[in-house]
């Protein structure tokens, strides 16, 4: 967006305008018109108000008298409008006095309908995505890998949107090469995938469907998916056998694929670029308590009473240069995108940072979440030549506990970073002895006052005369006593190792009877120096 912002005429215009037919009107103008907005925020009732200057202030849940404050805190902030459901007149006289417009929203209207139209508004700029493409390519391409044929993304008319790349000389049959080359699909093939009643099929079902090869014509096999939001059609994903058989999974991965391309399908038909951006950032917000469950769940249409589980991915770094991580983790997001909304039809999918997240309302079984992050790290190494590490946490009972959620999942990968769970992919629940373990020696590295002198002299003794005893010590705790196993794990005799301990006992001390002093001198002389 520009630093100097759109005025909020134009703004109007993309919400309906003054006398147009969308979600938003102006209920009074005192603030004039011309006035450059540079912010959407969303005020949500459980915050406190706020505003600051260049705001378009969309606040949910608020009404007549109950908006008042909210309104004249944004004028005296140096908001340009405050968006509010219905009408009052105590709030245009508000308004009014505060030199700030007041914006009328629909009682109908959907607070994320009017947040991704502003946004849209706001992003509109000559280097702006265009509308007819962008994305869905790199979803044709994702998809392409995970099937292993040709993938084409059409609408509704049969125009080619998108397409995956070629993967040899000879792979596309004539109905694919003649609909990349035209960018729509051939009539007389049109025609008879009419007469075979594949195209109403599309249309009235989100089912899979085949059409098998017909070699007189020039069609190798191929699975088609229709796209289908609110019940409507608006368009068709093909993907086409090439020489080799498709994946054994190609239908499942179609269906993940044509829930990705709907909302891109319907941002094209709307011409609602940051609707994307809007959800993704609702998801963000939901991970992160930036965002309140209540507002979320409207944003969403989620449960806010139902359960929620988080997975967590994070691409282990093969260089040091951030462009090729930012790559990595784009083909991740696309890749993770399609599996999620495969396997959960109303899978959330964010970034945080260097991490990606899958936010599952109602979610599955824990042992089903954790093989999906299977899948998901096995296809991002298989196709993408990704090392990724996938955690599932612990779920939580609601959506407003979602960050817990998160937390969980965030645990589980620090504890992979730090070398504490060998494992690529793991869930809370059955690494939890290594996770608390590597907390609590993080905590305890971090505290350099918890520390016993008697061990720090023991370690200093063995750097000085070149002796084993701290380790020794440390072997046997870790066998529970059992002198022998320590000995054979250190390669000496029992006897030896007997000694050690008494000599260790002796320089230091320490009672090794007693269980506090074991304990500590298991976790402290692990510790760094």
């Amino acid at each position: 967006m520009p630093e100097s912002g759109v005025p909020l005429r134009e703004l109007l215009a993309a919400l309906g305008g003054p006398v147009g037919d969308g979600p938003v009107r102006v209920a009074t103008a005192g603030g004039g018109l011309e006035g450059l907005v540079r912010h959407v925020s969303i005020l949500d009732p459980e915050e406190e108000p706020h505003a600051m200057q260049g705001d378009l202030l969309l606040v949910v849940g608020l009404r007549g008298r109950a908006a008042a404050g909210t309104v004249r805190a944004a004028g005296a902030a140096g908001a340009v409008a405050v968006a509010v459901k219905g009408e009052h007149a105590v709030l245009r006289e508000v308004a009014d006095a505060a030199g700030v417009v007041l914006l009328s929203v629909r009682p109908e209207a959907r607070w994320e309908q009017v947040a991704a139209l502003a946004h849209a508004a706001l992003d509109e700029r000559p280097d702006a995505e265009p509308p007819d493409g962008g994305d869905l390519f790199s979803l044709a391409q994702t998809t392409a890998m995970l099937t292993g044929g040709g993938v084409s993304i059409e609408d509704s008319a049969n125009r080619v949107l998108a397409y995956s790349r070629a993967t040899g000389p000879d792979e596309a049959d004539e109905l694919r090469r003649l609909s990349i080359l035209g960018w729509q699909g051939p009539e007389e093939y049109m025609a008879r995938l009419r007469d075979w009643g594949v195209f109403h099929r599309l249309r009235s079902t989100t089912e899979v469907v085949a059409v098998e090869e017909r070699p007189d014509l020039g069609i190798r096999r191929r699975l088609a998916v229709g796209v289908h939001a609110g019940g409507r059609w608006l368009g068709t994903i093909w993907v086409q056998e090439g020489r080799q058989p498709l994946a054994e999974r190609a239908e499942e991965v179609l269906l993940g694929a044509a829930r990705v391309a709907a909302l891109h399908l319907v941002r094209r038909r709307t011409r609602l670029p940051a609707e994307a951006g809007v959800t993704r950032e609702s998801v963000a917000g939901l991970l992160t308590g930036a965002v309140a469950a209540r507002t979320a769940a409207a944003q969403l249409a989620l449960d806010p009473v139902r359960p929620v589980l988080v997975l967590g991915f994070a691409v282990r770094a093969s260089t040091p240069d951030e462009s090729s991580q930012e790559l990595a983790r784009t083909e991740l997001a696309n890749l993770v995108s399609v599996y999620a909304a495969a396997r959960h039809s109303h899978a959330q999918v964010a970034p945080l940072g260097p991490r990606l997240y899958v936010l599952l309302s109602a979610p599955p079984a824990e042992s089903v979440a954790l093989g999906w992050a299977h899948e998901i790290a096995e296809a991002a190494h298989g196709h993408l030549g990704l090392t990724v590490r996938g955690a599932v946490g612990d779920p939580a009972p609601s959506l407003a506990r979602t960050v817990a959620a998160r937390e969980s999942a965030d645990r589980v990968l620090d504890a992979m970073a730090a070398g504490g769970v060998s494992a690529e992919v793991a869930a809370l629940s059955e690494v939890r002895p290594e996770v608390l373990y590597g907390e609590v020696q993080a905590l305890l590295t971090d505290q350099r006052q918890i520390r016993d002198p008697r061990l720090i002299a023991l370690r200093a003794h063995d750097a000085e005369h070149d002796t084993e005893y701290a380790n020794s010590v440390l072997a046997w705790l870790d066998a529970l006593g059992d002198v022998r196993a320590a000995a054979a794990g250190l390669h000496i005799h029992p006897n030896t190792l007997r000694y050690r301990i008494r000599r260790a006992g002796e320089l230091t001390g320490l009672d090794w009877t007693d269980p506090k002093t074991r304990l500590l001198a298991a976790l402290l002389l692990r510790l760094p120096d």
